[in-house]
């Protein structure tokens, strides 16, 4: 039996230390709410970026040598050079008969290909590829029309005097498109290159990963930060949950991209290196605590999101502090932190940054469209109708990047030739043509019509002829075979549609709608690649809003930099209409003489670029977007 006098005692003697022990206890609480000795504290926690770098998050530049056929007596035979011996050299590996007498040929032109692999691309994704003439080759004068033959793309480098292969990391095939306001005569210029919208495959997944730095290398440390990762990221496979991080070697961790995280790898490998690598639940309290004050402060607000997301759900009610804010830029961070942890209430906040603050425009986009929860798509449908072309196709891309089957943005395939995508949406009328990725037109309203009379070409063979509002002609003439017309009404969605019904191509309709706009017929606006610009700056200054909304009034210098750069576009879409009302007045008609005459006098100011390379709005001039599909 128990002694009742002993167990008595310890009971007496528990009793006496509770107060020490309370004591103790508020003595610690106390002295880690003192700010010099919580910094201490958290201090002492070491995050993944203090001992690692990232690896494998540059873009890989490939090329071929390839051979483009199916032009209109545009092409012809190289002279003799080093890439005329390879490109033939290459032909008779794959068993092509008579080589020489097919690089003879008017019809087909040697050309370079070119893509940029982005990082983390997976094996079977697809990329836009590059393709032009080689200097030296002046006897070709236009890839219109033209399809390349496949071509193997690898990296290459002069090595020993000679250009050297290396590995080959995709395959590259497809239909050119070209400039469609390309001159003929320049015998330099537009028509001589072009792109291959997703033409590329890729052969093998680009691996992405960890480089523990040399002072901390150890099979021990790398073990640990593949842990840490873990812990926080993992995915499915089959039923199976596994980690996204393998550690390799004592110095290198391979990474597998988490799908909430594929169209923003960049923001990935910043979370993973804002991982602790160990830490107590203590230590994580007041570390959230330390990051909520940090997430207030509008200068340490980007970092302090960044950290909390690393965290995950637990720190998602300091980051709903940060919705409260009256700073338009911690709102934003908490906002986009949240999206990644796939929160509605972020949704709302993304929203706004989309419609206000065009310097947040594309990681806003780009965390809506990461999220699964209904509250995004609620955003991103209303942001189609609003004014802000960028915003209107950001939007469209989010909603395609969240589920390309939503029956909002599936679309069709027109024949095959091309993605098309009638939106009924509210807002003012607006074409988009997409000069990257893969070929796709989008009509943001499906009533606009052409204004007729009018004449435009669509390629070389077939022309639009508008008659009346109820009365337009899309007749094909091609040499040797009949002739195919379609009737319809001035209806756009009609017209592209007649275009293709009689073999037009993604090229053709792009001249055509080109044309229109330049000649005044197609009143709405016509945008190419308009998508937010990634380096944008962050100005806050709510005035210089008012100059985008036309009320000039007195706005300072600094100001004007928060200016959204839209307004440029603006300007371009308000000189267009210009040129195209000054073309009219000039002919006295809208249909008199072909659409090249309606539009000459103006095509040379505005369709300008700012590399040179295309001669479209001067809104296009990205050829590569950092962030992927």
């Amino acid at each position: 039996m128990v002694d009742r006098s002993a167990f008595r005692c310890c009971i007496h003697v528990l009793w006496l230390l509770i107060p020490l022990v309370g004591t103790s206890c508020t003595e610690s609480s106390l002295r880690l709410q003192n700010n010099d000795s919580l910094e201490d504290v958290i201090s002492e926690v070491v995050l993944l970026r203090d001992i690692t770098d990232a690896f494998g998050g540059y873009p890989m530049e490939i090329q071929a040598i390839g051979l483009v056929g199916n032009l209109d007596q545009t092409g012809g035979d190289p002279p003799p050079s080093g890439f005329r011996q390879m490109l033939l050299t290459e032909m008779q590996k794959r068993g092509v008969e008579s080589p020489s007498q097919i690089l003879a040929s008017p019809t087909t032109a040697l050309v370079l290909a070119r893509a940029m692999v982005p990082p983390g691309i997976q094996k079977g994704d697809r990329f836009d590829v590059e393709v032009y003439v080689p200097q030296e080759h002046a006897e070709v004068t236009s890839l219109r029309d033209g399809v390349m033959y496949e071509a193997r793309l690898a990296e290459q480098a002069v090595a020993g005097g000679r250009l050297r292969q290396g590995k080959v990391i995709g395959l590259a095939q497809g239909m050119l498109l070209v400039d469609p306001a390309g001159d003929p005569s320049d015998r330099s210029g537009e028509l001589r290159r072009g792109v291959i919208l997703g033409g590329g495959v890729a052969l093998e997944s680009r691996q992405i990963g960890l480089l523990i730095r040399s002072e901390s290398q150890s099979v021990r440390t790398s073990a640990q930060v593949g842990a840490a990762v873990n812990r926080r990221f993992y995915r499915t496979q089959r039923g199976i949950k596994a980690g996204v991080a393998t550690p390799k070697t004592d110095e290198y961790v391979e990474l597998v991209i988490h799908p909430r995280y594929k169209d923003n790898i960049y923001r990935y490998v910043d979370v993973l290196r804002s991982i602790p690598v160990q830490e107590t639940t203590a230590q994580r309290q007041l570390r959230m605590r330390y990051l909520g004050r940090r997430l207030m402060d509008p200068l340490t607000a980007s970092d302090a999101a960044l950290q909390l997301e690393a965290i995950g759900l637990d720190a998602k009610t300091v980051l709903l502090r940060g919705l409260e804010s009256q700073d338009a830029e911690v709102r934003f961070r908490s906002a986009e932190s949240l999206a990644y942890l796939d929160r509605p209430e972020a949704a709302a906040a993304c929203g706004e940054a989309v419609r206000e603050y065009p310097a947040f425009r594309a990681a806003a986009l780009t965390a809506l469209g990461s999220m699964d929860d209904p509250a995004a798509r609620d955003q991103l449908v209303q942001l189609l109708g609003e004014s802000s072309a960028e915003s209107r196709y950001g939007a469209f891309r989010a909603l395609r990047s969240m589920n390309k089957l939503d029956p909002l943005v599936r679309g069709e395939e027109l024949d095959g030739a091309f993605s098309y995508h009638v939106l009924d949406t509210r807002g003012p009328s607006m074409v988009h043509v997409a000069r990257s990725r893969r070929a796709e037109l989008i009509l943001f309203g499906p009533k606009e019509r052409l204004q007729t009379p009018m004449i435009l070409d669509a390629g070389n063979y077939i022309q639009v002829n508008g008659i009346s509002a109820d009365r337009v002609e899309v007749v094909k003439i091609l040499p040797g075979e009949s002739e195919q017309r379609r009737e319809v009404t001035s209806v756009l969605d009609d017209v592209v549609r007649a275009i293709v019904e009689v073999g037009g191509s993604y090229s053709d309709v792009v001249q055509a709608l080109t044309q229109a706009k330049a000649a005044g017929a197609l009143g709405c606006r016509l945008e190419v690649d308009a998508l937010p610009d990634w380096g944008r700056k962050f100005v806050s200054t709510p005035r210089a809003r008012k100059l985008v909304d036309g009320d000039v009034g007195v706005i300072s210098d600094k100001e004007v930099l928060s200016i959204d750069p839209e307004v440029e576009a603006d300007a371009a879409e308000i000189q267009l209409q210009q040129i195209g009302s000054s073309a009219i007045s000039a002919s006295g008609e809208l249909g008199s003489g072909s659409a090249e005459q309606a539009g000459s006098a103006g095509l040379g100011a505005v369709f300008r670029v700012p590399d040179g390379r295309w001669s479209w709005p001067p809104r296009i001039g990205r050829m590569w977007s950092p962030q992927g599909e």
